[in-house]
């Protein structure tokens, strides 16, 4: 997915102010905007470029001023926590999280001192 990540933004930062948080990404189209955390933080958080791509898919989906019209009504009408905009970005940036802790209970790391050492015993004849 092609996105642009645009650092110090302003509107990232009024964001900020009115969420009243330390560090916002809001995505903007096909740009990703951050404020009060820089490019390479936010790419190490996988679940947070997740969300942040989740909501560029929407954008793509909707069509830029359609999806910001059905956001904000979506926003009015029950919150942004419960927008359910939000909602499937926190699933799709938590999705890979459980499919981490998955693979890690289902596929435990094999040691060399862990496995049977093979037998050379012949058949008795």
């Amino acid at each position: 997915m092609e996105y642009k990540i645009v650092e110090r933004s302003l509107f990232a930062r009024i964001a900020r102010m009115v969420l009243k948080s330390k560090n916002v990404a809001m995505v903007l189209g096909k740009s990703i905007h951050l404020s009060g955390v820089d490019r390479h933080t936010f790419l190490r958080d996988e679940g947070w470029v997740a969300h942040e791509l989740c909501h560029i898919r929407q954008f793509k989906e909707h069509g830029f001023f359609r999806f910001l019209w059905l956001y904000l009504l979506e926003s009015m009408r029950v919150g942004y926590y419960h927008n359910k905009y939000e909602v499937e970005a926190r699933i799709a940036g938590t999705k890979h999280l459980h499919q981490l802790r998955y693979m890690a209970d289902t596929s435990p790391e094999i040691k060399p001192g862990s496995l049977p050492l093979p037998t050379d015993e012949k058949e008795a004849v």
